[in-house]
């Protein structure tokens, strides 16, 4: 009996059809972390772009701010791998897409966003020439960067999303300002809770005088730190406890830029944020795996004396004391009646005219977070006594203080005239000192 001759045709066909396969899925597991030059993302797709670690996302989402103005549709970036959609990039926040149908592409070496009509919504906006293909990379840290595809140089991206914060810091994330280029980050609320728009808060690192946080709304003023000490901004003594949520603070700090950022030490701990609400609260939280929510463990403004002016000049805020606003020691309220009323906004003044060359002592007021800097004289080569003697021989000199607690303190703060701004004076559980000349 004749046997039956096996069909290798087919086999090697089957076979080579199976391989096809497996690579096509290989090469689109191991690229769906970036855009090429050939790519485009779509609403109509329902592709997104995936960190490498499964840990962000980015790809286009929608909100209904109302029924009237419909759905708007936004490219941004999310936690890929938490119950609980959180976003933390949005890229068209002012300018959203009105209709489902939306396309991100590379275009001249930029990221660019089109609408359903082929106008662009949003682009990367780069200006240099670039002679090779560009991709774009979701990283693991939650940057969309803009790189040469022919090299992954870290740090050297043509573009990247970190340069542009919403209202989200991420570890490694940084805000400050290049001192080289001018550019700033800082982050900005949304509008309201489902509308990512530009809002009225806004979170800065000031960089005139010794660099501290700022919380505005809109122009006005509503909060600010304290100045960097070398351990932490002196108005907030927590800082110091966030190590043991496993997160470091890195203040940076040269010619080419001045900078906060974080890092966070445990890595199983990766989901650590700090977020600009629509309340006006910088707020830090943490990701429970256990109860799948964020817990805080951190939020500024902590308090009422957090608050910006609340006490008026050359006073102090002390939340252990009744009322919490109080003189300066040596002055008393301006408006005394208004004072008694609660009503503190045009601070003290002194009891006495001061003699300079005869009232040369000063108060040690401890645990204080210092005044504003932008007009006072910083000198970091000298330390507490030869700061204590030059305010001494100034007449216009109001207080000093160390500029770096560290180590026993270093380097020279000193306030003139009537621009130390004692009216931001907080006692807590600052460890900076600020001394101050009464009468």
């Amino acid at each position: 009996m004749r046997g039956v001759t096996p069909n290798y045709y087919h086999s090697y066909t089957f076979f080579f059809f199976f391989f096809v396969v497996l690579l096509a899925l290989f090469l689109h597991v191991f690229s769906i972390n970036t855009l090429s030059s050939t790519e485009t993302l779509t609403i109509s797709s329902n592709r997104t772009i995936v960190s490498p670690g499964n840990i962000f996302e980015l790809g286009f989402f929608k909100t209904t701010t109302s029924s009237r103005n419909g759905d708007h549709w936004y490219l941004g970036i999310w936690y890929k791998s938490i119950s609980e959609r959180t976003y933390v990039w949005v890229a068209n926040r002012d300018n959203p897409l009105s209709k489902s149908i939306g396309t991100l592409k590379i275009s001249y070496a930029n990221l660019v966003l089109l609408d359903h009509s082929g106008t662009l919504v949003w682009s990367t906006n780069l200006t240099r020439t670039v002679k090779s293909p560009v991709v774009a990379e979701l990283l693991d840290n939650g940057n969309f960067v803009l790189r040469d595809s022919k090299g992954n140089y870290q740090n050297r991206f043509l573009w990247q999303s970190f340069d542009y914060p919403v209202d989200t810091l991420l570890p490694e994330m940084k805000i400050g300002r290049d001192l080289k280029t001018g550019h700033e980050t800082f982050l900005s609320s949304w509008r309201s809770p489902y509308d990512p728009s530009s809002g009225d808060f806004s979170f800065k690192l000031g960089t005139q005088g010794l660099p501290e946080f700022y919380l505005f709304k809109k122009e006005f003023l509503l909060y600010r730190s304290g100045p960097w000490n070398g351990v932490g901004f002196s108005g907030i003594p927590t800082m110091q406890n966030w190590s043991y949520f496993d997160v470091v603070n890195n203040f940076i700090e040269n010619r080419g830029e001045v900078a906060y950022s974080f890092k966070v030490t445990d890595h199983s701990m990766t989901y650590v944020r700090f977020t600009l609400t629509t309340e006006r609260l910088l707020q830090i939280s943490r990701w429970d795996t256990t109860s799948s929510e964020w817990n805080l463990f951190g939020v500024l403004p902590t308090e009422k004396c957090d608050l910006y002016q609340i006490c008026g000049r050359d006073s102090y805020c002390d939340t252990k004391t009744s009322p919490t606003c109080n003189c300066i020691k040596g002055f008393v309220p301006k408006n005394v009646t208004a004072w008694a009323l609660g009503d503190t906004f045009e601070g003290c003044v002194r009891k006495s005219r001061l003699n300079c060359h005869r009232d040369g002592f000063f108060l040690l007021m401890k645990r204080m977070k210092l005044p504003g800097t932008s007009t006072a004289i910083v000198d970091k080569t000298i330390g507490l006594n030869e700061c204590k003697e030059r305010c001494s021989k100034d007449c216009n000199c109001t207080g000093f203080a160390n500029k770096d607690i560290q180590n026993g303190g270093s380097g020279c703060v000193i306030w003139t005239g009537g621009a130390h701004g004692y009216e931001e004076l907080r006692r807590r559980r600052s460890r900076s000192i600020c001394q101050n000349r009464p009468l």
